[in-house]
């Protein structure tokens, strides 16, 4: 990863974060978008005194004119693009029909609309360069997580169309990768929506028994290294229930509708 040039959305916590941490140690120059500033900020501050080549933008995924500018603003600094990693994203937690449409509207514009736009603008350069687009998913784009609609919905396209632009550039060297972690230690359960819209304020799961960003990171760094196509992690949350989901169907969604009802104030028993 020496002076590769990577994009990271998303990179001002949890898995973002670290695979900024990750890549710097490798080498590379990261550019690291996020809408707050503040915590864009300290990590840049942490990457430069490290050596690190680093690039601050501000950067709200679900602007098609904040994808361009990002894009755009790497160009300017660098001059190229390697490495595009489609990270950012937010969840919900509530039932469909208790929902405000709203909440689904957006966690399709920042999961599913954030990687459509980065990718678009970043695309002539990652060909020139036979670089890598990665899609940060979930189980939850594999499997229908109850709970969790407009999460699932986006994750789930995500994943259809980063496939599909796997096979469009399948003769010019693109590397497309797709990767669904299992329940990570992050912050994206305390951001996650209400069926209102506002944040739930805390996890309702026990984040220590997760697989933490850090690892996270490292193996999504070693798989767009070895140019994987997909990275499903953890076994039990990640590559059991992805088996399960294509032999045993109906008896997942009995054991998912289970398992995310043990949840705290879950919405459905």
């Amino acid at each position: 990863m020496k002076d590769k040039v990577v994009i990271i959305t998303g990179a001002s916590s949890g898995i973002g974060k670290a695979l900024a941490i990750e890549f710097a140690g490798r080498g590379a120059k990261v550019v690291i978008a996020s809408r707050s500033f503040p915590k864009l900020e300290e990590l840049n501050n942490k990457l430069v005194l490290k050596g690190t080549e680093s690039l601050p933008i501000v950067a709200d995924v679900s602007s098609e004119a904040d994808c361009r500018n990002l894009i755009t603003e790497t160009i300017k600094r660098f001059g190229k693009i390697d490495i595009l990693i489609n990270n950012a994203g937010i969840s919900m937690r509530a039932l469909f029909e208790d929902c405000d449409l709203d909440v689904i509207r957006r966690l399709m514009d920042v999961n599913f609309w954030g990687t459509v736009y980065c990718t678009k603008y970043a695309l002539p350069y990652l060909l020139d360069s036979k670089g890598s687009v990665v899609g940060v998913i979930s189980i939850a784009g594999y499997i229908g997580l109850p709970g969790r609609t407009g999460y699932s919905a986006s994750k789930f396209a995500i994943r259809g169309f980063l496939d599909t632009i796997r096979v469009e550039n399948l003769k010019k060297d693109l590397h497309v990768l797709v990767v669904a972690p299992g329940f990570t230690a992050s912050n994206i359960r305390n951001v996650a929506l209400t069926a209102e819209g506002t944040p739930q304020g805390e996890t309702p799961r026990d984040e220590s028994a997760m697989m933490s960003a850090e690892t996270v990171a490292y193996k999504i760094a070693n798989a767009i290294k070895t140019r994987k196509s997909s990275l499903i992690l953890t076994f039990l949350e990640g590559k059991l229930t992805v088996f399960l989901s294509k032999w045993f169907p109906r008896w997942l969604d009995y054991l998912s509708y289970k398992h995310m009802a043990k949840e705290p104030n879950s919405p459905f028993k």
